[in-house]
């Protein structure tokens, strides 16, 4: 039979084949404002601005490079003419060291209760120190336990107040930071009463103070290229200072009596140097950690102290532990 309408079976074959769908309903060619997918490439335009490139303070880098030089200088001209029986002025010097990194940790870190903590840091520094310099044997172990007492001494401090006990779950790893890292700068008196222990406490420390030097240096002069856009810190002054830091350790070990040669002082000096570098970038990508989530900046002095200052404290267990399974 003819066909009398225009719908034919041949327009219905050719929108068939186009893959022909009815619309749903409403206008798809105007996104509504509800629409997530509206303006995609200008909130994704909204979210780079966000990120902020955070400068390079040229006198401020010097400041730091300048503060580790002189506790490399110390923490070695210290170690080398401490006697036999007359290693008290090191402690004393230690000690000024201990309250300084008790300060920049508590105001940097922020622990509960931290008058308390302090309080219970204080006297923990100065029991390892008299341990330390009294002590039958040089060993290790009486500040193990001497570290160990007093963090649970300020654990038990940060439970008296109901909204400090709230936060000691979360926090007893940064207790533990303090009271561990102030309890470290007590192993140096240790190392100078043992046979090679002197030596390797040299080595490392020279290592790791030329390191920072150099990196904080060549930040002041070439910040390039940044690590991240929100940590003011150049991969190229990490090099050089990871090189001559090294260097400088395998020019000590030429020099120094056996068991010391330009090898084993180049491997003591390449560890310090990690150590020194992971400590003190650990400490400027926690600083832009707490500055992105929106917490309240620490007080600057201590902010940028805490760097140096935690890179030798790791570093005096490390030297202990290479002079008895390295060296030895």
């Amino acid at each position: 039979m003819p066909q009398d309408e225009s719908w034919d079976a041949d327009a219905s074959r050719e929108i068939a084949r186009g893959g022909g769908k009815r619309p749903s309903a409403g206008f798809r060619d105007e996104p509504g404002p509800d629409d997530p997918a509206a303006e995609p490439e200008e909130s994704e335009d909204d979210e780079l601005e966000e990120i902020e490139v955070v400068p390079v303070r040229r006198e401020l880098s010097l400041a730091i490079a300048g503060f580790a030089g002189l506790l490399a200088v110390g923490l070695v001209l210290g170690a080398v003419t401490s006697a036999p029986d007359s290693r008290l002025p090191y402690a004393i010097v230690l000690f000024g060291v201990q309250l300084l990194a008790l300060l920049a940790w508590v105001m940097a870190l922020g622990p509960p209760a931290a008058l308390t903590t302090a309080g219970v840091c204080v006297p923990t520094a100065l029991v390892a120190d008299y341990l330390a310099v009294t002590g039958a044997r040089a060993e290790l172990l009486p500040l193990v336990w001497v570290a160990l007492g007093g963090f649970v001494a300020a654990v038990l401090g940060q439970l008296v107040r109901a909204e400090d006990r709230k936060r000691v779950t979360d926090s007893w790893r940064t207790t533990l930071v303090i009271v561990a890292g102030v309890v470290a700068y007590a192993i140096p008196i240790v190392l100078t009463r043992q046979e090679v222990g002197t030596q390797t406490l040299t080595v490392g420390a020279v290592a790791a103070g030329v390191a920072l030097l150099v990196a904080r240096a060549t930040d002041a002069i070439f910040p390039k290229p940044r690590l991240a856009a929100q940590v003011p810190r150049g991969a190229t002054g990490i090099v050089l200072g990871a090189m001559l830091g090294t260097l400088a350790a395998a020019a000590l070990g030429s020099v120094l009596v056996l068991p010391f040669t330009p090898a084993k002082g180049a491997v003591v000096g390449l560890i310090a140097v990690l150590i020194a570098h992971l400590v003190d970038l650990a400490v400027n990508f926690g600083q832009a950690d707490r500055q992105l989530a929106g917490d309240a900046p620490t007080f600057w002095v201590a902010r940028h102290m805490q760097g140096p200052l935690g890179a030798f404290a790791l570093l005096s267990p490390a030297a202990y532990a290479l002079s008895h399974w390295f060296l030895a």
